[in-house]
């Protein structure tokens, strides 16, 4: 296999009659996004000896709202790139809180505890760690011998010419031209990448709208750590969650699926905002707690849109795949298991210096396939009732049945982060 390293080249650039040297970087693959799962795809990329440029627009360390949740997928994939990263360099860090359990919240008097039992040397169920902290982390395992990262690099357009994709940027305030056999969109929810494609859109059906605040002094935690989620009454596929941070901090926020809040006209940061103050579920632990910020909105996009994710010349992975659990609103793990897979298909294509549609085929079902039950349960419940869902899922989690049955999915869970995530990208 032969792989070059990006080159920088000039190019004339003739701008209000002043003659102007535009650089111009030829690579054959440009990540364009660093997040988890443009992380990911560079970092298996390296392993594979392909070199390649990641681009984002911003400087890390930098914010990103989300959940902070990061479930034993996460761990898996970071298992499967060095067996070392989770047990060394996480488990043990200060910037992770170890989750051992979980909570569902019913009402003040009604909560349900499903904890798992702490051992030498085993997982823990969760970890949480502000995204600030976590992507920051793993871009730092970027390797420059292969991964060429462009910080502060923001794409302003792409286009296709000539069987190559040429991204415009600009970075440091210049102007700056990529031409790259093929892209990864990792670019999140707004992805220039979509929108180059034309394929920004969004269906309010697999979509949700979501708020997190960070707060200091909640009462109420345990050792245990657990992660908790509220299930308000009047609210159909929607939850409220507390999940605990390192220094008596917390993630707090909820979401709801925007085709409800628009056939219900309701405000989401109002919602919140009567959820913490005035639920009696709730309320009081909050009320010698501080606000560390005011609340931010995000939008999650379902895996069960089923996004075309491929096409000649590109890949989408994470957020901009619309790989979000419907279920649960988690993305981090099915993100990085994209660029995973991503890394995969990529090093095919190199391999015979191939980079149309046909090459790709089966991306689509390799990065599904671990969220089609979850697909098939939302799509069952948006057919059927969702205040419907709501309450037999209230109900489940009052009888004894549901916490053997969660110790035993939790065990078989943290089994599997151990074992390699296999792709086939065959038919």
């Amino acid at each position: 296999m032969n792989i070059h390293l990006p080159h920088l080249i000039f190019n004339a650039h003739i701008s209000c009659n002043t003659r102007m040297l535009q650089p111009t970087i030829q690579t054959k693959v440009c990540i364009i996004g660093a997040g988890p799962a443009g992380a990911t795809t560079s970092l298996f990329l390296s392993k594979k000896n392909i070199r390649h440029i990641i681009v984002d627009a911003a400087s890390f360390p930098r914010d990103k709202v989300c959940g902070d949740a990061i479930d034993l997928k996460v761990m898996r994939v970071l298992n499967q790139l060095d067996p070392n990263i989770v047990q060394n360099e996480i488990i043990q860090n200060n910037h992770f809180t170890n989750s051992w359990g979980a909570s569902v919240i019913i009402s003040k008097k009604k909560q349900l505890h499903f904890d798992i039992d702490k051992q030498d040397g085993s997982l823990p169920f969760f970890l949480v760690s502000k995204r600030a902290y976590f992507d920051n982390f793993l871009v730092s395992k970027l390797d420059p011998v292969y991964a060429d990262f462009m910080q502060g690099t923001a794409v302003k357009s792409i286009r296709r010419e000539n069987n190559k994709w040429i991204i415009t940027a600009i970075r440091n305030n210049e102007p700056l031209t990529i031409k790259a056999d093929m892209i990864v969109g990792a670019d999140g929810d707004h992805s220039t990448v979509l929108r180059c494609l034309g394929e920004r859109k969004i269906d309010r059906a697999h979509y949700a709208g979501a708020l997190r605040q960070y707060w200091k002094g909640i009462s109420g935690f345990n050792e245990q750590n657990r992660m908790e989620v509220y299930l308000p009454k009047s609210l159909p596929l929607a939850y409220l969650w507390i999940f605990p941070l390192a220094n008596d901090e917390a993630n707090v926020g909820c979401g709801l699926v925007s085709d409800l809040i628009k056939k219900n006209s309701i405000d989401l940061k109002k919602l919140f905002h009567q959820l913490i103050t005035e639920d009696p579920a709730i309320a009081h632990r909050f009320a010698g707690a501080t606000p560390l910020e005011k609340p931010i909105g995000w939008g999650l996009p379902f895996a069960s849109q089923q996004r075309n994710v491929y096409g000649d010349g590109y890949l989408l992975v994470g957020d901009a795949a619309s790989l979000v659990c419907p279920t649960t609103g988690e993305g981090i793990g099915p993100g990085m298991i994209s660029g995973l897979i991503a890394a995969e298909f990529i090093a095919r294509a190199i391999e015979h210096d191939r980079f149309d549609k046909s090459i790709f085929t089966n991306y689509d079902r390799e990065i599904y396939k671990r969220l089609r039950s979850d697909v098939r349960k939302y799509k069952l419940v948006k057919k059927l009732s969702p205040m419907l869902y709501n309450s037999v899922i209230k109900i489940w989690a009052s009888t004894g049945v549901s916490g053997y049955l969660f110790k035993l999915g939790a065990k078989k869970w943290m089994r599997t982060a151990s074992k390699p995530i296999e792709v086939d990208m065959d038919d």
